[in-house]
């Protein structure tokens, strides 16, 4: 039986309010019936409810990377409030009776383990891809792409002096046709640039101050870069796809997702975008909803402790489909992933992975994040300023900083090395993400020295220099998180 305690269990309810219900169900000693399997890979039950018989529930952990949960009441979610309060009441050190493994379970495993022979089998085959189809997406796209292009020249000649709610608000209908056109990512790109000119409520203050207005238009500026990038990339990338027998994907850069290639984990694989055994710690977290694309977006950052690399996991979840598709969340242990893809791109790269196990943190994972950690800045700011020479680059890069003091220098709080070079901090970073800089001065003085920093960094346009913002302190005891 793998190790179940409220960490494992509130990291498996597809969000809080099935873990309220959950725990709900034990508290109001609502299970009439606790058993385990002898070879402790099964826990499962009855669970009184509204009908006129009892919720047979089960928690199968034959293979603890991937856990499978049953139940007979009609929910959609997995694991249901019935399973949830089953492992609740097993980590609660509820009395479970040994019993032997209910048929229908044994059946269901053998069904099972057929499916996954199948799979194996069919991932060996060579993948059938509907050409004919894929050039018709394509050439889709290719159109988007001419649209976007006729809508970043309007912007241009509008000037962004002349920017304004209705024009944002014109700009933003006409871009949903991208949305149709299989281009997601130039819709939000194209929504980065609006946004900066409306509030929610769709309405620009005319009066803003002169200072925050050049801020606005050092920031459309490079919005602007990035559209025409995108627009030149895509055009020449679509095109070589077309002209391409196999019609592959690339996978050195990340511009198939930028043009809304959805990569599956079997392509993944296959482009060789996977390692083996990898362990991960998430050292913040943070869920917003992406109003252009009509969905929540859920983002983990994680460390890789065997690399140091800096990696995201990314969860998307449509309006339309919020209450089918589990909510990620904060997660506080170790992830042991026997196959981890990794996207195309080279900055804090987006990961996925279909079966994990979990362990508790312990010191030598602590150890092992502060040794990764950069110790002199200015190598790590030259390359990231390289990078970003890129239209195309992640603007808001994520790295481990091993500072030898945090201090305020003037009026400017800094981060500094061992070297004595200085990076300032800043608010600015994403949009969704809380202020954090304040959090410092809360943390115990000992802090301030010493430890290692997660920062996304900022490049400030108007003053051509790099920031970080804080997310998160790793000491030798413990991971201080500064968002949420």
């Amino acid at each position: 039986m793998i190790e179940i305690n409220e960490d494992f269990i509130d990291g498996e309810a597809p969000n809080s309010n099935a873990i309220k219900n959950g725990r709900g169900l034990l508290v109001k000693g609502k299970f009439v019936e606790l058993h385990k399997s002898k070879d402790d890979t099964l826990i499962f039950g009855e669970c009184s409810g509204s009908g006129q018989s009892n919720y047979v529930c089960s928690c199968d952990f034959l293979d603890p990377a991937k856990p499978v949960y049953r139940c007979s009441c009609p929910s959609r979610q997995f694991p249901c409030k019935h399973c949830l309060g089953l492992m609740y009441a097993y980590a609660d050190g509820k009395k479970f009776k040994a019993a032997g493994i209910p048929e229908d379970i044994a059946e269901k495993r053998a069904k099972a383990q057929q499916r996954v022979q199948k799979r194996q089998e069919q991932a060996t085959k060579p993948k059938k891809i509907n050409k004919a189809a894929l050039k018709k997406k394509i050439a889709a796209k290719l159109k988007g792409l001419d649209l976007l292009e006729q809508l970043t020249h309007d912007l241009v000649r509008a000037g962004m002096g002349n920017m304004n709610a209705k024009l944002a608000r014109q700009i933003e209908d006409q871009a949903k046709q991208l949305g149709n056109a299989y281009l997601p990512g130039a819709q939000s790109a194209l929504h980065n640039y609006t946004k900066l000119f409306v509030e929610d409520d769709w309405y620009f203050d005319a009066e803003i101050s002169a200072k925050n207005r050049e801020r606005v238009y050092s920031e459309a500026m490079a919005q602007l870069t990035q559209l025409n990038a995108l627009v030149k990339q895509g055009r020449k990338y679509l095109s070589e796809r077309l002209a391409d027998a196999e019609l592959a994907p690339e996978i050195d850069t990340p511009i198939a997702e930028w043009l809304g290639h959805a990569w599956q984990l079997s392509e993944l694989k296959t482009a060789g975008l996977v390692e083996s055994n990898v362990e991960l710690i998430q050292l913040a977290f943070n869920s917003y909803d992406d109003v252009a694309r009509r969905e929540f977006v859920d983002t983990g950052v994680w460390m890789n402790l065997a690399t140091g690399v800096i990696q995201l996991t990314q969860t998307f979840r449509p309006y339309k489909a919020v209450k089918y598709i589990k909510s990620e969340d904060s997660f506080f242990q170790v992830r042991q992933v026997p196959e981890l893809c990794r996207y195309p791109g080279k900055v804090n790269p987006r990961v996925r992975w279909d079966a994990a196990t979990t362990r508790q943190i312990d010191g030598k994972d602590l150890q092992a994040i502060r040794c990764h950690g950069q110790r002199t800045f200015a190598a790590l700011v030259k390359q990231i300023k390289g990078d970003l020479k890129s239209p195309l680059a992640n603007k808001r890069p994520i790295a481990a900083l091993s500072y030898s003091q945090i201090a305020t220098v003037g009026n400017k709080l800094v981060v500094e090395d061992t070297q004595g070079d200085r990076i300032a901090f800043t608010e600015s970073g994403l949009s969704e993400e809380p202020p954090s800089c304040h959090l410092l001065w809360l943390l115990p003085k000992e802090m301030h020295k010493d430890q290692t920093l997660i920062a996304r960094f900022h490049h400030d346009l108007d003053s051509h220099t790099l920031k970080v913002k804080p997310l998160s302190i790793i000491t030798k005891s413990q991971i201080y998180r500064l968002t949420l």
